[in-house]
């Protein structure tokens, strides 16, 4: 069969030479190939789905606000009713009252738009010399232009040269390297530090006892915008069953960047939360934020959104996140003892990771977990990404890392 397919970050020539592996339906915890065979899926998609496979309570809302009025343009004063139910539904949720919601298509241009506001406010408060954004290493804020610029994973880089000037990268697990830094370059040229909770794609590393609440005080004491990418673990996905980490360790964000949970990928969308103090230079009128997206507040994405936080309420997967919590470090902190793991890291949220002492094995690795019934990526230097969907069962984990140790030992 031929393939014009151009996969995401992918060595096509290999994809090419093996021919692409066709996922054709999903069903709760599992998805199965093209020919029938039945895996469990280790990742959720890629950390989404996280009401598991298969809702057709979701497509089925889709489908009727399709019907009705599939979307129309969101800019100037125009919207869809059920993009205003939706922002004012997250709006309850917020971590922190009051904040507005900015719709997006996903999570790269949820970490754009922030990016963007974040300069745009301080030139609007008198401060516009405070330009420079902070990210940490490991972390990923998504392939656009300013978030590829802010993301600490040097192989994302390559090739591409300079994007976007004014930005700097901290060590991922020291706060005082924050504090270095904008001590270095003045805190009057500081504009924003962007912080993911739980670092995800950069190899899934959880973040050092009192770490969020350090850096988040640094930002507080020196005026520096706090921006939790939370692509990853909001809607529940951080356990504690919080919808946001910044709910559990209590951050009080200037933005939230937002996506994946939010549909659960049933169809693509995101969302930025902003703070009421960083929105309201721009809504005491005469001030245009000229950005925006066609797609923005979808309303078939947006009724998607709707059902998927029906589902999570209505059937406790915010507590069912919290359960696999505890599930994954008893199922998978034993595979740290096998010759071909280095580390497993887990005990914070619906997530886990199992280093390979070798790295350049994970891609081999991936097929033969594949072989035993599991699809999951290598996700930073040689991990095995874990984020399972939140219906998973206790049995249905202790399978995976049964799986795991079969595959790897």
């Amino acid at each position: 069969m031929t393939n014009a397919l151009w996969h995401g970050f992918a060595d096509m020539g290999a994809v090419n030479a093996a021919g692409p592996f066709v996922i054709a339906r999903g069903e709760g915890a599992y998805v199965f190939d093209a020919e029938g065979n039945q895996y469990l899926d280790a990742t959720a998609g890629l950390w989404f789905t996280n009401i598991g496979h298969g809702r057709s309570e979701v497509g089925d809302a889709v489908a009727a606000q399709l019907g009705k009025l599939a979307h129309y343009s969101g800019f100037g004063d125009m919207t869809a009713d059920v993009t205003v139910d939706l922002a004012n539904r997250l709006a309850e949720i917020a971590p922190v009252p009051g904040s507005k919601i900015f719709f997006t298509s996903g999570g790269s241009d949820s970490v754009e738009t922030a990016a963007k506001l974040a300069r745009r406010y301080w030139r609007e408060v008198g401060k516009p010399e405070k330009t420079i954004m902070v990210g940490r290493s490991k972390a990923y804020h998504g392939m656009h232009i300013g978030g590829t610029s802010l993301a600490g994973i040097p192989a994302n880089h390559d090739g591409y040269g300079e994007f976007l000037p004014d930005t700097e990268t901290v060590d991922w697990n020291d706060a005082k390297s924050l504090l270095g830094l904008i001590e270095r370059v003045g805190a009057d040229r500081v504009a924003a530090f962007f912080c993911e909770p739980i670092i995800g794609a950069g190899g899934v590393y959880l973040p050092p006892e009192g770490y969020l609440e350090e850096v988040r005080a640094i930002c507080r004491d020196n005026n520096v915008l706090f921006i939790a990418d939370e692509v990853v673990t909001g809607f529940g996905r951080i356990g504690g069953e919080s919808w946001f980490a910044s709910t559990r360790f209590g951050l009080e964000p200037d933005m939230i960047t937002t996506a994946k949970g939010l549909t659960s990928g049933y169809v693509p969308m995101g969302a930025v939360f902003i703070a009421p103090r960083i929105a309201e230079p721009f809504h005491g009128g005469g001030v245009w934020f000229r950005h925006g997206y066609t797609y923005g507040g979808h309303a078939g994405a947006a009724a998607a959104a709707m059902a998927n936080l029906d589902i999570i309420e209505r059937e406790g997967l915010l507590a069912e996140a919290s359960r696999l919590e505890g599930d994954l470090a008893t199922a998978f902190a034993p595979l740290a003892e096998l010759d071909a793991v280095s580390e497993v890291r887990v005990g914070l949220g619906a997530v886990a990771a199992v280093q390979l002492a070798d790295p350049a094995t994970a891609p081999t690795t991936v097929l033969r977990l594949r072989a035993h019934g599991v699809v999951t990526r290598a996700a930073g230097q040689g991990a095995l990404q874990v984020s399972p969907t939140f219906v998973m069962t206790t049995d249905q984990v202790g399978e995976l890392a049964h799986r795991f140790s079969d595959a790897l030992g």
